[in-house]
């Protein structure tokens, strides 16, 4: 009877909801969680999270996956979205050249995952010490949290990078591909008044809908 029920769990983790693999809904120990995850075990009926803990996490800003975008190589969409904090080459009166960075742009752009992720906490440290708000593309700045259309051309840089990814990678698209019929959720803790650009799991079922 033990190893029957055995089975029967082991099974029932393999599969679930039909032909989705049981492991991104793997139950993680709370007290082995960070205190900005959503775990995996968190999704509602219907719903996936797309936990780094699972193949999922490649959806993440932070996944490592090469791609090339607008004739830039980027290793992560997060090194596209933290670049844009550095001093701006295409604007030579941008006053963060003023000042030391720990990188450039181009080797922002080769990072991923939490150094992508730690390369923008310490340009968000230096700029709000010498009083930048703005940050900035191929020479435009903007105000990326302004709601407004700094928020919208923002938008439009990373679901462009958003795109790349899943289209340059076949297995990425493959695995998008895979979760169809599910709601895609984030493994973090997304405030309600954030800007578009944000809500990554909202583009890629954008994405999705037109593979």
């Amino acid at each position: 009877m033990k190893f029957i029920s055995v089975a029967l769990l082991m099974m029932s983790t393999l599969l679930v909801a039909g032909d989705y693999p049981g492991d991104w809904w793997r139950e993680v120990p709370r007290d082995q969680s960070n205190s900005w995850e959503v775990l995996p075990q968190d999704a509602l009926k219907g719903e996936v999270i797309l936990s780094k803990r699972t193949e999922l996490g490649i959806f993440s800003n932070l996944g490592e996956s090469e791609f090339e975008f607008e004739g830039v190589f980027y290793k992560s969409v997060e090194g596209l979205w933290q670049k844009l904090k550095y001093p701006d080459p295409m604007d030579k009166k941008d006053p963060r050249h003023k000042f030391i960075y720990p990188y450039t742009r181009d080797e922002v752009s080769r990072l991923s995952m939490w150094e992508s992720k730690k390369a923008g906490d310490m340009a968000n440290k230096i700029n709000k010490e010498n009083g930048i708000k703005f940050v900035s593309y191929r020479g435009k700045r903007f105000e990326y949290k302004d709601m407004s259309a700094g928020s919208q051309f923002h938008y439009k840089l990373i679901r462009g990078a958003m795109e790349a990814k899943v289209f340059q990678n076949e297995n990425i698209k493959e695995l998008l591909l895979k979760t169809r019929g599910l709601i895609l959720r984030a493994d973090h803790k997304i405030g309600l008044n954030k800007p578009p650009a944000y809500k990554y799991f909202d583009i890629y079922m954008d994405i999705r809908s037109n593979l």
